[in-house]
């Protein structure tokens, strides 16, 4: 059991033993015991210094008077702890306040540091392997309802503040010359409606001059009808990055959504499809051109010399159109490989003016969104297309809020550095 030794205003001494028998993985976790045993003792001398005295309040023109002193138990890193303190009412009754919760920034009967904890690991985890975590390594014992809850709280603040908390990019450590903005989606399992639904993702990557990516910022949307909200904050990003760099060329990659296009026209200065999803058509043409059973290798040496031509030579576009309805005068050919090489002449035509690789090669820049397709997987579907899962809107919406924050570099430590700073109470 831990002991307090030495109680001083601002800091505070602790005596624990910890008993040295038996295997070293018993000793280990006597001393997990331990240190959580120390850190409930710490944290509820820590709690009492944000509670008052008792003494009336005054919160702008309201006036608040202490109804009594009550015992409550809260959830820490290290385990529940139990802490006393004063709650307030106003004259007229109504909702009860309780300016320790308020000034400590607890959120859902949580301390902050354990509402980090819990929401960054369900926004990497199921509920299940955050519950099984905490057990197994943090020696917690945690019901699954509360983490849920905790994140859920910590994802509507992310949510509602979105708009007006902008964050500070880390150090870039070279000057910015490209900004690449690209979205694309992915298909998620929706429980309200049976199916499955897009949800959304968009990457803004900072290159230097030598054509390094210094920097990404991630933005992540549930499914939706229309992407308005979607879009709408993906250009709350792209506003404030031109307004950090101005003199950067801003390039536009994405497949052939026609969405994603009316937006890159409208915030980028040059649009591109992206070189992998240009490559796969280029696949089904080099199908054509060697339709035989054991014509693998030279299928994918035709597709290799085409794609190289296709990235360096002006013009290769129309040249792959032309090849492409030559082929399909081949009287031979399966209706599969048929309908794949006019479904490639059909998207080589109707996209070959944002195709032009061998102007964006000469001049350094992007042509390949390998950012947003990385996105996809990682933001997405590694979360939300889990065997079994089916979500509803509002689940997907949290999750994704929380990974796009946790997923850019600095953005997390920031964002709850704004909770310690605004607190979290206004967003019951």
């Amino acid at each position: 059991m831990a002991i307090i030794l030495q109680p001083r205003p601002n800091e505070v001494t602790i005596q624990v033993t910890i008993p040295l028998t038996g295997t070293l993985l018993e000793i280990e976790e006597a001393i997990q015991a331990g240190v959580n045993d120390v850190g409930r003792t710490a944290t509820v001398e820590a709690l009492k210094r944000f509670d008052t005295d008792g003494s009336p309040l005054r919160l702008g023109e309201v006036k608040w008077t202490a109804r009594g002193s009550y015992p409550k138990s809260y959830e820490t890193p290290y385990g529940a702890v139990e802490v006393t303190r004063y709650v307030y009412q106003t004259s007229r009754g109504g909702r009860i306040h309780c300016p320790l919760e308020d000034k400590a920034r607890i959120i859902h009967g949580g301390t902050p540091r354990f509402a980090r904890q819990l929401s960054q690991k369900y926004a990497q985890m199921d509920v299940r392997s955050v519950q099984r975590d905490l057990m197994e390594n943090h020696g917690r014992s945690i019901a699954r309802s509360y983490i849920q809850n905790v994140a859920d709280w910590v994802g509507t603040i992310a949510e509602a503040k979105e708009e007006r908390w902008e964050y500070e990019l880390p150090p870039l450590e070279a000057a910015i010359r490209t900004v690449v903005v690209s979205l694309d989606g992915t298909m998620i399992p929706m429980a309200d409606s049976g199916g499955y639904r897009e949800a959304m993702s968009g990457a803004l990557s900072l290159y230097d001059a030598e054509g390094g990516r210094r920097h990404t910022i991630y933005v992540a949307a549930a499914p939706e009808y229309g992407k308005a909200e979607f879009l709408q904050r993906l250009e709350r990003e792209v506003v404030r990055l031109k307004a950090q760099f101005p003199e950067a060329i801003y390039l536009g990659l994405a497949d052939g959504a026609a969405s994603n296009w009316a937006f890159l026209e409208h915030h980028t200065q040059h649009q591109l499809i992206d070189f992998f999803h240009a490559s796969e058509y280029v696949a089904k043409i080099a199908q054509a051109a060697h339709p035989e059973h054991d014509a693998q290798a030279k299928r994918e040496a035709w597709q290799a010399e085409h794609c190289s031509i296709l990235k360096h030579q002006p013009g290769a576009v129309d040249t792959l159109i032309q090849e492409a309805e030559r082929l399909t005068q081949r009287p031979k050919l399966s209706r599969i490989i048929r309908e794949g090489l006019e479904s490639a002449k059909t998207y080589l035509t109707n996209h070959r003016l944002q195709m032009d690789y061998a102007s964006f090669v000469a001049q350094g820049w992007p042509i390949g969104s390998g950012v947003i397709e990385a996105a996809c997987k990682t933001l997405i579907k590694q979360r939300l297309c889990g065997s079994g899962m089916r979500w509803k809107r509002p689940g997907a919406k949290i999750i994704l809020s929380l990974r796009s924050l946790s997923q850019t570099r600095g953005r997390w430590s920031q964002f709850w550095q704004k909770i310690d700073q605004f607190g979290a109470e206004v967003f019951a």
